[in-house]
């Protein structure tokens, strides 16, 4: 076992020797591990906060948490960073969306607040049926969803219902296709709503409102077909159904009107690319002729039309062999020269005096007398308009 040595001799010596005295040198701690810091609250609030609820408040979170992690040497400045770039980003998709929606309030609310005196009763266009008569603010039938106010016909109005439908369609809502199929089935409608076409004013037009691609998703599913007649005042319905008609007048119209129609929906498209549907149109006109021969051959007897059914039937049948013709056409340039034949085959004056014969209008619609006679016009209705 040792032994601690001896003092040494001599006064003012003690054991153990006393402590020395401090001086300078590092500060306690100093080169060692600094405690754990704590995270800034507010870089954990700007982000959450941004994203989740109010972004700009998570911009101001994240300047404030940046500050104290600076000044307090706390963690989290990479959390208040990205905060804060979320924070931004949300703040600009919040005004965007906001600034888009007010918009749209604002046009809502103007339209709503500058046409309130449209006369009518504020009525949702998908709650309007065949019959009713409608105003418009403006008279803008082309507006996007526009506001409608139902009214009796016999007050002035701008749109007329022809038909109310539900739609099954096989090609997508708003596409080419689509398009084209509504509006197919509201030609027909008017057609059959307001038979005698050239007894139609002028300025009447046809429209429809089709599902959007939108609406359709959220399960919009109807069509709905409309007369509008905003051009000039109208007063009164412009409904001629079968019910208002003679039966033998109704039964011309009816076959009459299903030639109009076929002529005036040929395919789209160059014909040089397009002949074979070209040829099956063809065919249809021919088919559509003979179902009108089979009505003129039942009247051609009856008393009053003898003289101007013949007439009408010798046309009909000329035009029929020519539309078979044009059918069987093997080229483009063939299907032109038949094509031009066949709508020579009849005359407007022979069909003006049948419909004389028959009391119907005499008057020769613009559509049908301004309507080019060749390959590319036909003797069909101008174009609709549409309204999604």
């Amino acid at each position: 076992m040792s032994t601690p040595p001896s003092p040494p001799p001599g006064p003012g010596h003690s054991w153990p020797p006393p402590s020395p005295q401090p001086g300078w040198g590092p500060p306690p701690g100093y080169g060692q591990p600094h405690p754990q810091q704590a995270l800034n609250g507010f870089a954990l609030a700007s982000l959450l906060v941004g994203l989740l609820c109010l972004p700009p408040l998570g911009v101001v979170f994240a300047v404030v948490a940046l500050v104290q992690i600076a000044r307090q040497r706390q963690r989290g400045k990479a959390l208040a960073i990205v905060g804060l770039v979320v924070s931004v980003l949300m703040t600009g998709v919040m005004v965007l969306t906001v600034d888009r929606v007010a918009a749209a309030v604002r046009d809502r609310m103007d339209a709503m607040g500058e046409f309130a005196d449209v006369e009518g009763d504020l009525r949702d266009l998908d709650d309007l049926r065949a019959g009713d008569c409608f105003n418009v603010p403006a008279g803008d039938l082309l507006a996007d969803r526009p506001l409608t106010y139902k009214v009796d016909c016999a007050q002035p109005h701008h749109g007329e219902v022809t038909a109310s439908k539900l739609l099954d369609l096989d090609s997508a809502p708003e596409s080419a296709e689509a398009d084209r199929a509504s509006e197919d089935q509201c030609w027909r409608a008017q057609d059959a709503y307001a038979m005698d076409t050239w007894a139609l004013p002028g300025y009447a037009e046809m429209f429809y409102f089709a599902p959007s691609r939108q609406s359709w998703r959220q399960g919009d599913r109807r069509l709905v077909c409309v007369i509008g007649t905003t051009e000039e005042e109208r007063r009164g319905s412009l409904r001629q159904d079968a019910g208002s008609l003679k039966p033998e007048q109704a039964a011309f119209l009816r076959v009459a009107n299903e030639v109009e129609f076929v002529l005036g929906r040929p395919p789209v498209g160059d014909l040089d690319d397009t002949l074979a549907e070209h040829q099956a149109w063809a065919r249809s006109v021919y088919a559509a002729l003979g179902e009108e021969a089979k009505v003129l051959e039942a009247d051609k007897t009856r008393p009053g039309l003898e003289k101007t059914v013949q007439a009408q039937l010798k046309e009909v049948q000329e035009a029929r062999t020519a539309w078979q013709k044009t059918s069987q056409a093997k080229t483009a340039a063939d299907f032109d020269r038949q094509w031009e034949r066949a709508l020579g085959a009849m005359s407007v004056e022979t069909e003006k005096a049948l419909r004389g014969a028959y009391g119907l209008s005499t008057e020769v619609p613009e559509w049908l007398a301004e309507s080019p006679q060749g390959p590319g016009g036909g003797s069909g209705r101008g174009p609709s308009a549409e309204a999604v």
